[in-house]
């Protein structure tokens, strides 16, 4: 496809999902030829837009609660920016579970999180 007739939906699909057009339209259970119907223009049915960022590993979960998380390499993007591995995660449930000796510096972390969280809910009313 040439650069002057890319669609939004070419590169959505091509760039941002990095999928082919074969495996959109097994993805979806659609035709190659709707596949490139899309590509062309036509819109994307917003079930089939969902399964490609969720094999994209964009989308963690349709709910507004998960908007701003994404899995980026093998890591949990948080709202604040920070890349997190599952080791991060495990660890940081088990000091809240435990009552780390650190609990000043972890409380003042856990406070950050919080604010973050809060002015992500104020901004969506």
């Amino acid at each position: 496809m040439k650069y002057h007739e890319m669609t939004k939906n070419y590169i959505f699909r091509e760039l941002e999902c990095q999928l082919s057009v074969e495996e959109t339209a097994k993805l979806c259970f659609k035709t190659v030829r709707t596949v490139k119907e899309w590509d062309t223009g036509k819109s994307i049915p917003p079930e089939c837009k969902r399964l490609m960022r969720l094999t994209a590993k964009r989308e963690l979960h349709h709910d507004e609660r998960w908007e701003e998380f994404e899995l980026r390499g093998g890591r949990l993007k948080l709202p604040t920016g920070q890349l997190v591995s599952p080791q991060q995660i495990i660890t940081g449930i088990a000091l809240l579970e435990i009552q780390s000796i650190n609990e000043i510096r972890v409380n003042s972390k856990l406070l950050k999180y919080a604010r973050a969280l809060a002015s992500i809910m104020v901004t969506r009313k």
